[in-house]
Formats: C-alpha cells, structure tokens, sequence
C-alpha cells in the first residue's frame, strides 16, 4: 500500500450567514430551555447548536449499516415531465417530524443508467437526505452537460417536484461516478452555493479545479484503468485549493466500476461527508478526523483536518 505522510492543513472561511443563523437559532433554544421555557418537540431536539442535524448519535455501524434510521419512500420522475435532464428516482425519509432535509443529485456514467448508481438512493435518504438519482439526457454525455443536468435535477427537485417541501433549498449536493463524476466537479464549480461535492471514480479531460470552493471529497479505486487514478483522481484532488475542505479516498482492490454496487465503504465516507457539510453535523467529523487509515477497504486517505467549514 502506498502511504502519504502529508496532511494538509488548512483553514476555511467561516461558514455561511445560513450556518451563522443556525447556530444562533440553535443557542436561542438552549437558553430557552434553561430558563424554563420548556425544549423543543420532536425527534430532532437534540440538536441544541444545530438545527439542521438529523437523526440519533452516528455509530461506526450506524453509517456502515445497509439503513440508516429513517424508513424511506421513492417516487419516479419521468423524462417527459422535466426538462434539463433525463428523469430519476426520488428517495426521501418518510417522516415529516423532522422538518425539511438536505438533499443530493446523483448522476450515472458513461453509456450507464440511473440504474447503475441506484443502490445509493435509499441508502443515502435512509440516514437523513433527499436522493435524486439521475439519468442524463443521452448515456454519451459528456462531464460539462452532466454537471449542468445535474443542478436542473436539483432545480426541479426544489421547486417542482412532489417532494419539494421536505428539502432546503439551501442545503444541496452532487455526486456522479465516471463522466458523472467530472460532471459534479463541474456543478460545484458552476454553483459555489453547494455544500457537498463526492466524485466517484471521476474522469474528465479538464485536470484543475482551483476554482471550485465547494467542500469536496474525491474518491479514486488503485485498480481504475478506465480514469486511473494518477491521471483523473489525484490530480483533481491535487489542483483543489488548500484553503478548502477536501479530502481523497483511494479505496484498495477496487476497479472504476465499484461505485456501482453496494460498497460499505463509499457508503460511510459519503454519508460523513454530506452530513458534515451540508448538515454542517460535526458529530461526523469523528469519521474524518483524525484521517482514516490504511485498510483492508482504503489504500490511502488524504485531506485537510480539522474541517474548517
């Protein structure tokens, strides 16, 4: 196994005026409670510094289990019925007593399917988000047309879609494997506004992405010979600016295609990550920091710690 010393460092600008309000509305209900004006109902009234946290304390087997805490419930959107995009599949917690959740898109690959990427929805929604798993308009599309299908998917998804009032608007991610996975970097660079991008396996022709400041975690496979990691992966990770919360994950035995069932591994890392920063839930950060280590599932993990963001 290779194994990189180095661990990036650095700092973020503060959070959003959204995270600030947050927090203050979070401290507002603790020093209500403590002056006796009784707490907060619902299952999410643990959450005295941050409203947005959703779900119980995070476990190691909690985020590694095939289902999180929420039952999920799906919806399909037809192609005829959007435009920007090729259609999906919506998955979303079936309870509303949380309030509103966060939400992702996922786009598929080259010559692939919603279907390829599909095991994520219900996956991902189980543990306290909206999934939006994609097809694009044709299987060739490129990276550039990827990313921009997948910010239409999140257009329709918060103001179209029979699900819209369960997601804040304000709380959005990407995700995609291979071409889909170029297309997100491609979605964070054209909408900074996002909280959480997670490239699977990515490829793209384009190999620097200094202008992306979306929170980013690139995940690689030491066996890829369709976007090797030397040439896709690591230069993408490489060319994002020090001063943002990024992180590379090279699993170990893996191939291009192993974001396409069920992983365990990909599972944990994304749930962390969307939780960290479009949740803003630190209690995920104990996932990502310190930095995880080599294993029989990781080849090397890199990234800046503690997250600035």
């Amino acid at each position: 196994m290779r194994l990189h010393p180095h661990t990036d460092s650095p700092t973020r600008p503060s959070g959003s005026l959204r995270r600030r309000t947050g927090r203050l509305a979070g401290t507002a209900a603790a020093l209500a409670v403590l002056v006796g004006l009784g707490p907060l109902a619902g299952p999410g009234a643990h959450a005295a510094d941050n409203p947005y946290e959703r779900g119980p304390a995070p476990t190691t087997s909690s985020i590694e289990a095939l289902r999180g805490p929420y039952a999920v419930s799906q919806t399909s959107v037809s192609s005829l019925s959007v435009t920007g995009f090729g259609g999906g599949t919506i998955y979303y917690p079936t309870s509303t007593s949380d309030g509103t959740f966060g939400a992702v898109a996922i786009s598929p690959g080259y010559t692939a399917y919603e279907s390829s990427i599909a095991w994520l929805g219900p996956r991902l929604a189980s543990q306290g988000f909206v999934v939006f798993t994609i097809d694009t308009l044709t299987t060739v599309d490129q990276p550039d047309s990827r990313g921009r299908q997948l910010l239409a998917a999140l257009d329709h998804l918060t103001e179209r879609s029979s699900v819209r009032g369960r997601v804040d608007a304000s709380r959005l991610g990407v995700m995609g494997h291979s071409m889909g996975g170029g297309g997100s970097l491609e979605a964070a660079k054209s909408r900074p506004g996002l909280q959480a991008a997670i490239p699977l396996t990515p490829w793209n022709l384009d190999k620097t992405w200094p202008e992306v400041t979306t929170p980013t975690l690139i995940i690689g496979a030491d066996g890829d010979t369709i976007a090797p990691v030397a040439s896709h992966a690591e230069p993408f990770y490489s060319s994002l600016s020090s001063s943002l919360d990024r992180g590379y994950l090279e699993l170990n035995s893996a191939t291009h295609f192993t974001p396409n069932s069920s992983n365990t591994t990909i599972a944990k890392y994304s749930i962390s990550w969307l939780k960290r920063f479009i949740d803003n839930d630190t209690r995920y950060e104990q996932f990502l920091c310190p930095l995880p280590r080599p294993s029989l599932t990781i080849e090397e993990y890199r990234g800046n710690c503690p997250h600035g963001s």
